[in-house]
């Protein structure tokens, strides 16, 4: 059973940084994917980032030069740093994880930006 666990959230000043992490226990073989996605209240849930096995990497429009995502295969970790953050990237970040044909979530964490 995979288990996703997201840390790094918080309030931050419109134009900081954060960089949120993600921890996956359970099996790390056979991964496809992991990435990082948003839901803003009132809003469908978007790709901000995703990152494959072989490292290829892709970023939403709206995020692209401001934010990077990497792994660390042996701490089983991901990490989505993020830059000139604004008001407009207040959402709710969740971890994701395909392996095979499922997919898996964590728990969210919290990002604000304020103005």
């Amino acid at each position: 059973q995979v288990q996703l666990v997201e840390s790094g959230g918080g309030l931050v000043q419109h134009g900081g940084s954060l960089r949120l992490s993600c921890a996956a226990s359970g099996s790390r073989f056979n991964i496809n994917s992991m990435g990082w996605y948003r839901q803003a209240p009132g809003k469908q849930r978007e790709l901000v980032a995703r990152i494959t096995s072989s490292g290829t990497t892709t970023y939403a429009d709206s995020m692209k030069g401001r934010c990077t995502i990497s792994r660390d295969n042996a701490k089983n970790t991901m990490y989505l740093q993020m830059n000139s953050l604004k008001p407009e990237s207040t959402a709710i970040y969740y971890c994701n994880l395909v392996r095979y044909d499922s997919n898996y979530w964590g728990q969210g964490t919290q990002v604000t930006v304020s103005s």
